[in-house]
């Protein structure tokens, strides 16, 4: 465990500390950080496999292991929350289902809508959240529309890993005469 924890700290200590390098023509080279405006959303290579669309030098050995493992996990799932909107078994239930999943798709777009039904209740239940915290968030602010909106305990699909950083920054090397 020290020497994982070690080998951590050192690599970000060296991603950490500014470098210098002679490039083949002997011009000093220096890197800077650039940033890159992040994608709006994840999902755009949900499903699809990536090795088709970027080159990667690897062995074949690598190429076959990460198919393998894709997959055998395919569909799994972790545990997390999301907030149920809509619990009911009335006669009208479905069509009621129906009604709020639209209801909040067109207020809240981007956000996972599931409907599901367990004999006799129709649930309708929003969002992917890894904590409770994140998804009582999520609640409050539905809560004028969603009034009877309540957090529960899910199985969910892999959420976006961080929506709020809206910029990715990467090491762009400016070679100097």
């Amino acid at each position: 465990m020290r020497r994982y924890l070690f080998v951590i700290l050192f690599l970000t200590v060296l991603a950490a500390s500014p470098l210098r390098a002679q490039n083949t023509e002997g011009e000093a080279a220096v890197d800077s950080l650039v940033y890159v405006r992040a994608a709006s959303m994840d999902a755009s290579l949900a499903g699809k496999n990536v090795f088709n669309y970027v080159t990667v030098h690897q062995s074949q050995a690598i190429s076959d292991a990460m198919r393998g493992k894709i997959e055998r996990n395919r569909d799994k799932r972790m545990t997390g929350y999301r907030v149920r909107i809509f619990f009911d078994n009335k006669q009208n239930a479905r069509a009621a289902s129906e009604a709020a999943m639209g209801r909040f798709e067109a207020a809240y777009p981007g956000h996972g809508v599931y409907r599901s039904f367990a004999s006799p209740y129709f649930k309708v239940t929003v969002g992917d959240f890894r904590t409770k915290s994140e998804a009582l968030q999520m609640m409050r602010r539905i809560k004028a529309d969603f009034p009877s909106a309540f957090v529960v305990k899910e199985n969910i699909n892999y959420p976006i890993v961080d929506r709020k950083r809206a910029y990715v920054v990467d090491t762009l090397s400016v070679a100097r005469p």
